[in-house]
Formats: C-alpha cells, sequence, structure tokens
C-alpha cells in the first residue's frame, strides 16, 4: 500500500534490492523469502520473535535522487504481487515525467505530493464505505496471519499473543494466532520454521495448567494430539478468549450457527490499541452472559454499562456497598457481599429519575421511583449526570407500559381477546368459542391445584395452620422488602424458599425467580396467538406430544381429565411451534405439568421458556446435550467431594445412569411429588446449583451401602428405594401416591427421609459450590460430550456404509471427516446456500450434513478417479444432478459414497454404466443440449418411460374389457363374472404391489443413446486418458470402439427406417422441415468426428496449452485422414479422425442415429487396454492424504510464488 513518505537514512540495513532504476528502489526485507545466508536467518528470527514483521513490511519501495544520501519510503508490501503492482504503475506513470526534471528537489517535492494525493484519494473513498475501527498494527497483523496459514478473507483475525510453543522438550518463540475458527501458531527460528494450524471445532479438550515440564501453560487437546503453548504475558486473558472461540465452535456443530459479528456494538471514542472489533465483541457478549446470568435476563438483553456506587435498604436501615448495572430494559444492583442484597428495576416500572442533593453523607445521590410507589436512592456514583443521561435515553426508547398500577396478569388476557374489534358480546362469544385458548378457560387465570382445592372445606389441622403461617412470614417479608418484580433480594429471601414456598405463592415467586415475569410482561397475548398459530398443525412434536400427555403423572387427578390434558398440550404445542430447534422432548412433559399445577397456563408456557432457553440450556434438544454436560459435571464434583465413592462407582458405571433422569426432570421423576416440589422451589431461586448439592447429598447419606454393592443393579435399588421414601411433612395437600414407591417397596421398607433436612444437609456439607465455577465445569465437559456424539454419529455412519460401498472403514471414516470439514467450511467462509438448510439435526446420521453442487465440485476433483481436464466440473455437476434424486440441490453423504464407490470399486460394467448415465438425462441437463430440438427429444422421450405401469394397465384393461364382451355375447351366467371381475381387481393390486417393490436396475433397462449424447461421450473418455501412462493405446482403442458404435448406429437406423416404411406410407406426409433434418442425416459421421476432434485432438487451435500439444504428439504415430474427405466404411482401425474447423453447433444432427449399452459395452470389451483401464484398481488413500494437506499445499504454493517471481524480475 502507499504510505506517507518517510525519510530513510540507511537503505541497506537489513534490506536487499531486488530492482533498480534512476528514480525508485524496490527492496526485500533480509530473512523473507529464499535465501539471504546467516544475515538473513538473523533477521527472519529478529522479526518473527521481536514482532517486527507485524510492523515492517516485507517489501518496500524507495524514491532516490543522485547527488541525495536520503532516501524516500513511499510504499511498502505484505506480498511480492501487491509491491510489483506499485512498481509497474510508478515506471509507466511517472518515471518518464520525472526524468525531464532540472534538479532533485523539484523530482522529491512531485513524487512525494502525488504519493500524498494518491493517499487521500483512497482516504476519501473509504469514508462511503464502513471505517475499519481495527488500528494498523492490527490490521498489519491479520495480513500476515493469511498470508502465512493461506487463509481467504473471510477468516477474521479476534486477536494474537506472544508466546513459546513446546514442540517435544524444546519450546518455540513465536506469535499465537486466534481467529474465529483457527488457532494458528508460527514461529520462525534460524532457519527452523514451525506452522501450526488447529480448527476451534477439532478441539476436544482446553486446560490450563502449571507442571514442573510446562510452567503455567494452556493445553490443547485434539483427537490426534496435544499442543502446549506456554510464556505468555497474560495467560488468563489469553485462556478466557479461547474458551470463547472454542464455545461458539461447539455451537456451531450443536446448532450450525455460525458466528456472526454484532453490527450494533458501539464504537469506540478512539481506536485501541491491539484490540480488534472482534476482541471487543466478544469481551462485550462475555460480560452480556454473566449479566444476564446474574440477574435471570432474556437473551437479547445487554449491558450497557456499570458503576460503583451505594444502595440505601430501608429494611437494614444502611448502605450497602456494590454495582450499578445499567442495560436496555433494566437497571440491576448487586451488593459486593454476596446475598446481602440483589435489587431488579424494570424501565417499564421506572416513573420517575431525579438527582438529588449532594452531600458529605450522601454524595451524587440518584433517586428512582416506579409505578408501585417504591424508591431507591442510589448514591456515591461517579459520573452521575452521565448515568442518569443513559438512563433517560433508555426510558425515551422504552415503550409506555399500559398495566398502571394494575396487576400485569390481568390484563394479559385481555389483550390477548381484544385484538379483533368486536360489534357485539354476541359476537365476542362466538369468537370465544371458536378460539383454542382465551380468559374464559378454566386454566386461564388459575393453576390446576386452585380448581381442584377449590370445593374443598377448609382444613383447620396443623399442617394447615404450619402452611398460614408461611403465607404470613411471607407476607410480612413483602411489606418489608417490596412484592413484584423489584423487590430486594436478600439472604432473607433465600431462608424463607429454603423452608418451602406456600401453595398459594408458588406460581407468583417462581416466575419472579425465573425471570419469566419479566419475558410475559413484555411480551402480552404472545402465548394465545401462539396457540391459535400451532393448534392443527400435525408434526413429528405433536405426535410425539399426543404420545406422552397421558403418561404426564397419571396418579394425579388433575391430569385424569380432559382440562388438564388439554391444557398440557396447549402449553407443549405453543412451546414447540415458538422453538421446532428443540420441539418436544420426553421430560418436558413431567416438568410442563407441574408447572400447570401452581400456574395459569400463560404463566406456565413462560416459565418452560425460561427452563428450556436459559435455567437448563440445551437440556431438551434432540440429543439432551445439556443433560449430559450436566451429568458430566456431577462426574467431575463427586470425584471431588466423594474421591472413594466416585472410584467404586465409576467401576459399576452408575452415575451415568442415575443422572441423566435426575437432572432432567429435576427430581420429578423419581421422589414423591410433594418433596421434589420443593426442589424446584430452590432452583428457580438458586438455579442449577442446588440440583448438584442435593444430588451430592444423596449419593453421601448412602455411601456406605453402595461402597458395599457388587454391581449396577444393586446401586440403582439402593437409589431408588431412598428417594422413594423422601417424604415432606408439612404438606397440606392430600397424598399423591408415587408409582415408582410403590412397584419398589419391599417388605421392610426404608426409614422415610424428611425433605427439608436433606436440603438443609445439603447446604451445610455441599453449600461452597459457586455457580462460576459450575459453569467453567460445563465449558469443559461442553467440548467433550460434543465431541463424543459427533464420535458416536461417525460411528453410526460408518456401520450403515459398510454395507453398502466397497470402501474399508478407515477410508469411510476419513471421507466422512472430509465431508464434514467441507460442510463446516462453508459455514463460516460462505457458500451458495445457507448451513442452516444443509443441516438437519432431526434426520438420520447419514443425511445430517449436505453439500450443494459447488462443494462437491471441489471433493470430486480431489478424490474422484476420473478426472477429464477442463470438463471434470461438467462431469461433476452431471454426476451431483444424478446423486440428487429428491432434486434439492443438496447430496448427503451416503449419496456421495454411492457415487464414489461406484467409480473406485465397481466392475466394469458398473463404471461404464454410471459413465453411460452421465450422458444422459437427468444427468444431462437442457442447457447441455446444443440444440432446441434435442433437449425437447431428452425430456418427451423420458415421459413414456416413466408412466410404462399406466400403459400397460391401459392395454390390459382393453383386452379385459374385449374378453369380457366376447363373454357376454356368447353367453354366461352373472357368476362368472363376479368371480372374473374379482380375480381382475386382485390382479391390479399384486401388479401395484409389484411395481411398488423396489426395482433392481438392469443394462436392458438403460435408455438409447444418441449421436449428441455419443459424441460428448467420446469427449469425455478423450479428456480421461489424457494422463495415462498407455495414453496411445486408451487414444487408438477409443477410436476403435467410436468407429465401430457409429456402424453399430447406421445399421440400425436402417433397420428402424425400413420397419417405419408401412407406418409413414399411412402416416401423413411429413413437414419441410423434418423432411430436411431427415435428409441431412447421413452427415452425422462428420459431426463425430468434428467432435472427436475438438474434444483433444485439433491441431489447427491459435493458443495451445502443454497438454494439447502432448495429445497432438501422441497422435502422430496413427495416420490422420481428414474427416471432410472420408466416409465412415472407409476408416481404418488404426485411423484416428480429424476434423475440420468448421463449428458444429451450425450442422443438423442425425435424429434418427442411437445406440444401446450393450453396444456400448461389447465394443468396449473388444479393446484389452480399455478393460486394463476400468478394471483396474484405484487407490483412494494417497487423494485423501492430499485432500487432508491441503492447507500445507496452499501455504508451499504462495512461498514458492515468490521465489518464481524474484527469478522473473531477475
Amino acid at each position: 500500500m502507499w504510505i506517507q513518505p518517510e525519510e530513510v537514512l540507511l537503505a541497506g540495513a537489513l534490506w536487499v534490492s531486488e530492482r533498480a532504476n534512476p528514480f525508485f528502489i524496490l527492496q526485500r526485507r533480509r530473512g523473507h523469502g529464499r535465501g539471504g545466508g546467516l544475515s538473513g536467518l538473523l533477521v527472519g528470527t529478529l522479526d518473527v520473535v521481536l514482532d517486527s514483521s507485524a510492523r515492517v513490511a516485507p517489501y518496500r519501495i524507495l524514491l532516490q535522487t543522485a547527488d541525495s544520501q536520503i532516501y524516500w519510503s513511499i510504499a511498502c508490501g505484505s506480498s511480492r504481487k501487491e509491491i510489483t503492482e506499485h512498481w509497474d504503475w510508478l515506471e509507466s506513470n511517472l518515471l518518464q515525467t520525472i526524468s525531464i526534471f532540472d534538479n532533485d528537489e523539484d523530482v522529491t517535492t512531485f513524487v512525494k505530493g502525488k504519493i500524498s494525493g494518491i493517499i487521500a484519494e483512497e482516504n476519501r473513498l473509504k469514508q462511503g464505505d464502513e471505517q475499519e475501527e481495527d488500528c494498523g498494527k492490527f490490521r498489519e497483523a491479520e495480513l500476515k496471519m493469511r498470508r502465512l496459514f493461506g487463509m481467504p478473507d473471510e477468516e477474521k483475525l479476534v486477536n494474537y499473543y506472544s508466546c513459546s510453543y513446546w514442540k517435544g522438550r524444546v519450546p518455540r518463540q513465536g506469535w499465537l494466532y486466534l481467529s474465529v475458527n483457527h488457532l494458528c501458531f508460527y514461529s520462525f527460528l534460524l532457519g527452523k520454521e514451525v506452522t501450526l494450524v488447529v480448527q476451534w471445532t477439532e478441539v476436544t479438550q482446553l486446560e490450563k495448567n502449571a507442571t514442573l515440564v510446562f510452567p503455567e501453560s494452556v493445553r490443547v487437546s485434539t483427537r490426534d494430539t496435544e499442543h502446549f503453548f506456554s510464556m505468555f504475558l497474560n495467560i488468563n486473558d489469553t485462556f478466557k478468549l479461547m474458551e470463547q472461540l472454542a464455545n461458539i465452535a461447539m455451537r456451531q456443530l450443536l446448532d450450525n450457527e455460525a458466528f456472526a459479528a454484532d453490527r450494533s456494538l458501539p464504537k469506540p471514542c478512539k481506536t485501541l490499541k491491539n484490540v480488534s472489533a472482534l476482541k471487543r465483541d466478544l469481551d462485550a457478549r462475555a460480560k452480556n452472559e454473566r449479566y444476564r446470568t446474574m440477574f435471570r435476563l432474556t437473551q437479547d438483553e445487554r449491558l450497557d454499562g456499570h458503576t460503583d456506587c451505594t444502595l440505601w435498604t430501608p429494611f437494614a436501615k444502611m448502605h450497602v456497598v456494590g454495582q450499578l448495572f445499567i442495560s436496555n430494559n433494566y437497571i440491576c444492583f448487586n451488593s459486593r457481599e454476596e446475598d446481602l442484597c440483589q435489587l431488579i428495576i424494570p424501565l417499564r416500572e421506572v416513573s420517575i429519575v431525579e438527582k438529588a442533593d449532594s452531600s458529605s453523607v450522601l454524595p451524587c445521590p440518584v433517586s428512582i421511583s416506579t409505578k408501585n410507589k417504591m424508591n431507591f436512592l442510589f448514591a456515591n456514583l461517579k459520573d452521575r449526570d452521565f448515568l442518569v443521561q443513559r438512563i433517560s435515553d433508555f426510558l425515551q426508547r422504552t415503550p409506555d407500559s399500559s398495566w398502571g398500577d394494575t396487576s400485569p396478569l390481568s390484563l394479559i388476557g385481555h389483550s390477548a381477546s381484544s385484538s379483533t374489534p368486536l360489534s357485539s358480546s354476541a359476537g365476542s362469544e362466538s369468537v370465544h368459542r371458536g378460539r383454542h385458548y382465551h380468559p374464559g378457560l378454566p386454566t386461564a387465570s388459575q393453576g390446576l391445584l386452585q380448581l381442584y382445592h377449590r370445593d374443598t372445606p377448609e382444613d383447620l389441622g396443623p399442617k394447615a395452620m404450619k402452611e398460614k403461617m408461611k403465607e404470613e412470614a411471607w407476607n410480612i417479608h413483602f411489606s418489608e422488602f417490596g412484592r413484584g418484580v423489584c423487590m430486594y433480594r436478600t439472604s432473607r429471601t433465600r431462608e424463607l424458599v429454603l423452608n418451602g414456598i406456600p401453595e398459594r405463592l408458588r406460581g407468583e415467586l417462581w416466575l419472579l425467580f425465573s425471570g419469566a415475569q419479566n419475558e410475559m410482561a413484555t411480551h402480552p397475548g404472545y402465548y394465545g396467538d401462539l396457540v391459535e398459530q400451532a393448534m392443527g398443525l400435525c408434526s413429528l412434536a405433536t405426535e410425539e406430544i399426543e404420545r406422552d400427555l397421558h403418561r404426564s403423572m397419571p396418579e394425579h387427578r388433575a391430569f385424569q381429565n380432559e382440562t388438564g390434558i388439554a391444557a398440557l398440550r396447549r402449553v407443549l404445542t405453543a412451546y414447540a411451534h415458538r422453538n421446532p430447534g428443540i420441539g418436544y422432548c420426553q421430560a418436558m412433559n413431567i416438568v410442563t405439568s407441574v408447572l400447570l399445577l401452581y400456574c395459569p397456563e400463560e404463566e406456565a408456557f413462560w416459565l418452560l421458556v425460561a427452563l428450556c432457553e436459559r435455567m437448563l440450556p440445551d437440556y431438551y434438544n434432540t440429543r439432551v446435550v445439556g443433560a449430559l454436560v450436566d451429568q458430566g459435571v456431577f462426574e467431575e464434583l463427586t470425584r471431588a467431594f466423594l474421591p472413594l465413592l466416585y472410584e467404586h462407582m465409576q467401576e459399576l458405571g452408575v452415575i451415568s445412569t442415575i443422572s441423566l433422569s435426575w437432572f432432567l426432570t429435576l427430581f420429578l421423576s423419581v421422589m414423591p411429588f410433594d418433596s421434589a416440589v420443593l426442589l424446584v422451589d430452590c432452583f428457580f431461586y438458586e438455579g442449577i446449583k442446588v440440583i448438584f448439592q442435593v444430588a451430592l447429598a444423596v449419593l453421601h447419606d448412602n455411601m456406605d451401602a453402595l461402597l458395599s454393592c457388587s454391581d449396577e443393579g444393586e446401586a440403582m435399588t439402593i437409589l431408588g428405594r431412598y428417594l422413594d421414601n423422601v417424604v415432606n411433612k408439612q404438606t397440606v395437600a392430600p397424598p399423591i401416591p408415587h408409582l415408582h414407591a410403590l412397584l419398589t417397596s419391599g417388605d421392610d421398607p426404608p426409614p422415610e427421609i424428611d425433605i427439608f433436612d436433606l436440603i438443609k444437609s445439603s447446604y451445610e456439607k455441599f453449600g461452597s459450590l459457586r455457580s462460576d465455577v459450575i459453569e467453567q465445569m460445563r465449558f469443559k465437559q461442553r467440548l467433550k460430550v460434543i465431541q463424543s456424539l459427533e464420535d458416536t454419529a461417525k460411528r453410526s455412519v460408518v456401520r450403515a456404509m459398510m454395507t453398502e460401498s466397497a470402501f474399508s472403514i478407515e477410508e469411510l471414516e476419513e471421507l466422512y471427516c472430509l465431508f464434514k470439514s467441507k460442510h463446516m467450511t462453508s459455514c463460516y467462509w460462505g457458500s451458495s446456500s445457507s448451513a442452516a438448510e444443509r443441516h438437519d439435526p432431526s434426520l438420520p446420521y447419514l443425511e445430517q450434513y449436505r453439500i450443494d453442487p459447488a462443494q462437491f465440485t471441489q471433493l470430486f476433483t480431489a478424490l474422484a478417479p476420473w478426472i477429464c481436464g477442463a470438463n471434470t466440473a461438467t462431469l461433476s455437476a452431471r454426476l451431483f444432478r444424478l446423486l440428487d434424486q429428491n432434486q434439492d440441490g443438496l447430496v448427503n453423504f451416503k449419496e456421495f459414497i454411492t457415487g464414489l464407490s461406484g467409480m473406485y470399486h465397481g466392475d466394469m460394467t458398473e463404471k461404464l454404466k454410471l459413465l453411460y448415465k452421465l450422458h444422459l438425462p437427468p444427468a444431462l441437463c437442457p442447457e447441455e443440449a446444443e440444440s432446441a430440438l434435442e433437449a425437447t427429444q431428452f425430456f418427451t422421450e423420458d415421459v413414456p418411460r416413466e408412466t410404462s405401469f399406466l400403459s400397460d394397465l391401459d392395454i390390459l384393461g382393453q383386452q379385459e374389457v374385449k374378453s369380457g364382451e366376447e363373454g357376454n355375447s356368447g353367453g354366461g351366467d352373472s357368476e362368472d363374472k363376479k368371480e372374473e371381475k374379482v380375480k381382475d381387481y386382485r390382479y391390479y393390486l399384486r401388479m401395484w404391489a409389484k411395481e411398488k417393490e423396489p426395482k433392481t436396475e438392469t443394462i436392458k433397462d438403460l435408455p438409447r443413446m444418441n449421436q449428441e449424447q455419443f459424441i460428448d461421450l467420446c469427449k469425455t473418455l478423450y479428456n480421461m486418458f489424457s494422463e495415462e501412462s498407455l495414453e496411445q493405446q486408451l487414444y487408438h482403442s477409443i477410436a476403435t470402439v467410436a468407429s465401430l458404435l457409429l456402424r453399430i448406429g447406421e445399421v440400425g437406423k436402417k433397420f428402424n427406417n425400413g420397419s417405419k416404411k408401412t407406418e409413414d406410407a399411412q402416416a401423413p406426409s411429413p413437414t419441410p422441415q423434418s423432411e430436411e433434418g431427415l435428409s441431412e442425416g447421413a452427415s452425422g459421421e462428420s459431426q463425430v468426428c468434428r467432435a472427436l476432434a475438438e474434444a483433444q485432438l485439433e491441431p489447427a487451435a491459435p493458443q495451445t496449452s502443454d497438454e494439447e500439444t502432448k495429445d497432438d504428439t501422441s497422435v502422430s504415430s496413427y495416420s490422420v485422414v481428414s474427416s471432410g474427405s472420408l466416409q465412415c466404411e472407409d476408416i481404418a482401425d488404426d485411423t484416428v479422425l480429424i476434423g475440420g474447423g468448421e463449428q458444429r453447433r451450425g450442422s443438423v444432427l442425425d435424429v434418427d442415429w442411437s445406440i444401446t449399452f450393450e453396444q456400448v459395452l461389447a465394443s468396449m470389451l473388444t479393446e484389452p487396454p480399455l478393460v486394463d483401464y476400468f478394471e483396474k484398481k484405484r487407490d483412494i488413500q494417497s487423494k485423501m492424504a492430499a485432500c487432508k494437506a491441503q492447507r500445507a499445499v496452499e501455504r508451499q504454493t504462495s512461498s514458492a510464488s515468490d521465489h518464481e517471481l524474484t527469478q522473473h524480475s531477475i
């Protein structure tokens, strides 16, 4: 690129001059490229270690004058191609002009002014486009990364770090480049180059550890190797970024979601040194994720900023130190001391924000008032004016809430039903009757328990009184700490939750603590509309839902009638419609039925949304990845807290069996309902942490019994019976029989365990668990689980394809990896179709990954044994159309292997059949036909073949009708006729069934090939033989076969014409055009001759490539004749046909000429070279190895091209 002219005092230091003229010098830095000796090695090493290669481009152009010792640097370049373009521009545009100047000062002034003008013009043009945020040094590093590792422009660098890569026991100092999709390392020390490229999708483990051998290092593990990096300036920052990028890659494997940069990220006030826009984006994402998790906010919430402050707490009469967080919809506060105080204020609830008077006791205070008359006082704010301005900006964007002082729940139904203007109350009733969900439903305004307890007499027993005392304790808490979203959440709140939430308040508090209330308040009427859209739709999810509806808590009377079942159906189908990626998963029905017991339908729906999308991420997708991840976390926690038990349980293989059902249903399926629902209370307040704690407590309580177990079944029985007897002695509800407990209780049941004691002991023994530690462990397990699922998918695919192809297990595994990597590459480097369209996790493993024609062509070119030079792309496109049976423009792995296996492992007949098909429709697209007549003929001839079964039925039907008429005329009784009709009906059914059976295609089923297609086949064969060792013999053989087939076609045409004479005599006379076409059919031989010549052997081409020259010389040993002066009958066996220079497009082909596949096969079998060629076994291993090493080849090519240009310039 052009740079502002800078003075250079020593032009020769560390640089080598490559071109020069009286005014300019083109120089290359020592150590770059090939050669350079010891000084070059030293300079190259210094550049890499000190990162001067990121600041100093390897090429530059200097301005020099004869009398001055000062040089001016005017251009630099990262590649020889770039700097050569600048050099050529200078020579063609400036050299002649400045040669007429009288003195050197004028030359220098003119050139400097010209270069400055060019730079100013470039900057002006850039202003129209999006301004680049990255600093110059970072852009240089990104260019260097692409050059070193052969990456396209789509690959974005996130950050780069100086570190050491341990190769064996020797550390190599160099630079680690972290891009969106790759981890790359480059080192150059005294002539030894180390280059490493690892895809993030291949990483199976990422660990930060410190050992004697590797002090404070990062270990990156893949399926094959381990890589160690150490000596980072800031290892924590580097490792966090690595974790983020690996997480993005795992998400890509799981959901096929490629990384998309956040365009709405605010621009920095100034360009940050060494921090890319992508790095800022990822940092912002990490902060947003922590913020949303801390306050249970929705996925679209973005943190704007946070600041230290104090909050006045009226219940404690003190100022609490903490942090204030501002986002687009919320103001949140979290105390520095854990569990002291947490606050969430939705902006939709804010009525007034004002700056209060400052004092020495209360500096820089801000008062925030809400619509329900609560007031919050923040103080010690550093930049109060800016903060108030930001809050007011967000308030202006917040839509005005219409709730006022009333409860949001009382208006949800109203807003949903009033979306349609109604003329009268009668009209309203008729509309409601047609709706699947409206406020008139019993479950729209109350939970199922309230519905069924409504008519029961009031209980005044001790349990009921205790329940009332709990309610009263919560009411006192509300009066002191506030009620609703803006409630102060303190350690007192946690105590009340752990003591059990009263039944009347359970739905309200679940909604509050999970954050679902915020989502419901901001989406009024959403659930009702969703139910309307989802009802009546049929899908795999709805079928599974219907199957499981009556299995959801069948022991509870709320789900023994249509009211509860219908409500459950509506919630589950609405969610499946909202999130088709999850749809429906077993265990969702159990959790949802419990939510419906305590909440109205709409609240239950939003609680399910919070569970599936935020609190239990990836739990309920098709592969229950989230539950498997937490199962791995649980194993790790067991090893940390209960090491003795862990070893024994691993031997029995119990942990993986038990934990999945515990986590998926939150203990609801393994514990009596009244006890498990208390764990759900704690879960909505504390998150997944409490489930881990209770699971560990269950193992701890049964440790002695489990250690004495000898097999898995015994351990399962012990744990099952323990959980069956966890009871809630404080419940006021009538006991619900626990089916599992009834089945497993023996003669001597174990003692009962109070659920409150179990929860208390879990906090005492395992309360040190922290949510951030669990998230860290989840990341580690997620890598392991997803890569394990990918390996399972690969094994399933290989097993399925073993019976359908002749490739070995190792070959199929490698081909699967190549096929999948081609799909994954297109996800982040773009393709003609979106990745989401080509990946469907609901399909069988064989069909999940699919590639489009462009990707198929790349794999075909790299792996196929039939390479036809320039014709390879055409052949690939035809094979793609042949394999794409459903014509969706995509080919799956099974179809890909089918085509490849035919080329590698088929016998000669199968290979020729495939080649023959590639020159017939549907492989041959209509655009490839040379004339409209030909295209019409292609696609009209196939119609009768496709409907041959129907035509056979018509003929048989006519015959039966005739025989029936004859029977009528000859007499006969009606019973015989009935029997005959029945017989005919069964006969047709048998024929229909036979037609539906998959038919194995024989060579007789292949359609005939016309002259145009035959010419194309000959061209393909000529191109295929161009690089073979027995090239000349193959050319001679194919010329012989072509001549023979031409004669066969001519003979067949005469027979066909002879058989048609009687029909032609009766038919009307043909049109002049058709007569003309028939009369010119005799010129077919010359057409074939010309086509064969055009395929490979035409010597009169104006530009001949090396390959064409080689082909011409290979023909010279045979007699060469002109096809224009020779009839086909006169061609000898050893004659190769050379066509004239006329274009064949203008000529008319012989439409009556055709041959069959049997004739092609028989002709080919007469030539031993052709038989040997098609029978020869091909090895795919070398091609797969070359395909895997493509990155290295690209890097070698780029460095080799620099060397070639050097030689060329010299």
